[in-house]
């Protein structure tokens, strides 16, 4: 696969294209800085070397075009157990809301389903709501573990300052979500059981996260409305809710809960392992 249009007809005029020459990598990280706010002295999300050799030895480097623009990028790498790890992907901040990010990963899974791999993974900010709706809600993915601070201290820009706690996930190549093949557009219907879930972390009235004992059979856990907005004029507050969400999150996948869902109000949904649906 070089280039295809965005599957399923979700954006009919977004191209997505593997990249392979050095002038189109060096864009892709000029748009992966733009995206994460990188400084050109800091690191950015993705070396430029690195994306060089991985297009050079066959990995997955791939950008999306809106006419001649490039908007999007995303590159991952094959691991152990016939997957492809997608390591980074962002979308330029004007751009997003308009269906690039799905047609993104519409790609990925033509890609791996055409090298023969079973399914893609990737890590996301728990704390950041849209980014857990399109994961867990729009794509079907399946959160398969938490990741006290993954990657260590970074500089990128976007994570300064703060540490990189992240969700593990999962997307099978071949299947369904919500009864639609993976990456299919849908309206997802309200988590059953939220109104009765016990709440695990919620916001007071002030936005400050209150962690809460419940040990019930299905549980919430309340999300910032807006992480990245607080990481930059609260350092402080972003820093609670991170602590609130490890040990309310990532202490109920521990104790035998998986994430069930995420629902658009800001709640994820976390039912015991054996508690029937």
């Amino acid at each position: 696969m070089v280039e295809s249009p965005s599957a399923g007809a979700q954006r009919p005029d977004v191209r997505i294209r593997l990249l392979r020459t050095v002038p189109e990598l060096q864009q892709a990280d000029a748009v992966l800085r733009t995206v994460w706010n990188t400084p050109d002295t800091a690191e950015p999300p993705l070396a430029l070397d690195v994306m060089c050799a991985l297009a050079h030895t066959g990995g997955y480097v791939a950008a999306a075009y809106l006419g001649t623009a490039m908007v999007g990028v995303t590159a991952g790498f094959r691991t152990i157990g016939d997957s492809l790890h997608s390591h980074v992907a962002g979308v330029l901040p004007a751009m997003r809301g308009r269906g690039i990010g799905a047609a993104m990963k519409s790609h990925q899974r033509e890609w791996a389903a055409e090298a023969g791999l079973s399914s893609i993974s990737w890590t996301y900010d728990p704390l950041i709501r849209r980014n857990a709706h399109f994961n867990l809600r729009r794509l079907g993915a399946v959160a398969e573990a938490y990741l006290p601070d993954f990657y260590g201290p970074l500089a990128d820009g976007i994570n300064d300052g703060d540490a990189s706690d992240r969700l593990f996930v999962s997307w099978p190549v071949h299947g369904t979500s919500h009864g639609t093949p993976y990456g299919t557009p849908h309206a997802p219907a309200p988590l059953p059981g939220l109104a009765a879930a016990q709440p695990v972390l919620e916001a007071d009235g002030n936005g400050e996260p209150v962690p809460r004992a419940a040990t019930g059979g299905v549980l919430r856990c309340a999300t910032p409305v807006d992480a990245e907005s607080l990481r930059r004029t609260d350092p402080a507050a972003a820093r609670r809710w991170r602590s609130a969400m490890r040990q309310a999150l990532g202490g109920a996948l521990e104790n035998g809960y998986r994430i069930d869902g995420f629902d658009r109000s800001g709640w994820y949904v976390l039912r015991r392992k054996e508690t029937p649906q």
